[in-house]
C-alpha cells in the first residue's frame, strides 16, 4: 500500500485509487459511487478533481483527486466495523499531513544533517557527528557510536511501518474470521500497542524498538467483552 494522503499543489488530498485499495473495492466502483453522490456542481468541482493514470496495461485511465472534504463525504456511506477502522486511519494521516504542510519549509539538507536537525540535538553534538566523519579511518569506531546513538530516537521509517500496519493486518484476520468483527480487534491492538509503548500512532514508535512490538503482536490475545 502506497501512501494514504499526500500533498498537492499545496493541498493535502488522496485519490480514488487508494480508497478503493484501502476500502477493499474495485475502482470503478469507488469512480461510480464519486459520480452518483447527490452533491451541488460546485462542491464537486472543488473537491474531485477528475485526474488520469497508466494502469499496467500501459493504458490512461481516469481517476479522481479528491480532498479531505470529499473524501468524508464520499464514504459517507461505507459502513461497516471495517471501513470505520480505514475511516479512522484516512482521519489521522490528514491530520498528520496537514501538519506536515504547515510547518515552516527547511533548507535542504543531508540525512544525516536533517536527523540531527530533527532530533533537535545540540550545536556540540552536531558539531561532533561533522567532524567525525572528515577524519580518517581510525574515528570509524567514533562515529559508529555516534550513529548508534541517534538510531536509538529515531522513529520508524516508512517501510518498517507497513512492516508493523501488515504485522497487525495478519494477526487480526488470523484470529477473527468474521470480516465485521475485525474493526474492534484493530482498534484494540493499535490503542493497547500506544499505550504500552506510549505513543500517539503506531508510526511514532522507536526504530529500535520494532522487534519488541512485533514480538507483542505475535504473541497478542484480544481481549474479550466480560473479562
Amino acid at each position: 500500500m502506497t501512501q494514504l494522503v499526500f500533498i498537492e499543489n499545496g493541498n493535502t488530498v488522496t485519490d480514488s485509487l487508494m480508497v478503493a485499495e484501502v476500502f477493499k473495492k474495485n475502482h470503478k466502483d469507488v469512480m461510480r459511487d464519486i459520480r452518483r453522490l447527490e452533491c451541488s456542481a460546485e462542491f464537486r468541482q472543488r473537491n474531485f478533481a477528475l485526474s488520469s493514470y497508466t494502469s499496467e496495461q500501459n493504458k490512461e485511465l481516469d481517476k479522481y483527486i479528491i480532498t479531505e472534504k470529499g473524501f468524508s463525504f464520499l464514504v459517507m456511506g461505507y459502513t461497516g466495523k471495517e471501513a470505520a477502522q480505514f475511516k479512522e486511519m484516512y482521519i489521522e494521516e490528514f491530520d498528520r499531513m496537514k501538519e506536515t504542510l504547515n510547518k515552516p519549509p527547511v533548507p535542504i539538507l543531508t540525512e544525516r544533517q536533517a536527523i540531527i536537525q530533527s532530533l533537535k540535538l545540540t550545536a556540540e553534538v552536531a558539531e561532533e557527528v561533522e567532524v567525525v566523519k572528515a577524519t580518517t579511518a581510525e574515528h570509524g569506531t567514533k562515529l559508529v557510536e555516534i550513529e548508534q546513538k541517534l538510531d536509538k530516537q529515531i522513529t520508524l521509517n516508512s517501510g518498517q511501518q507497513r512492516t508493523l500496519q501488515k504485522a497487525i493486518s495478519r494477526k487480526v484476520y488470523a484470529i477473527e474470521p468474521d470480516k465485521d468483527a475485525r474493526g474492534e480487534l484493530f482498534q484494540q491492538l493499535h490503542r493497547e500497542i500506544k499505550d504500552r509503548w506510549q505513543v500517539t500512532s503506531y508510526k511514532d514508535v522507536l526504530r529500535k524498538e520494532l522487534e519488541n512490538v512485533l514480538n507483542y503482536i505475535t504473541y497478542w490475545r484480544p481481549i474479550k467483552k466480560g473479562e
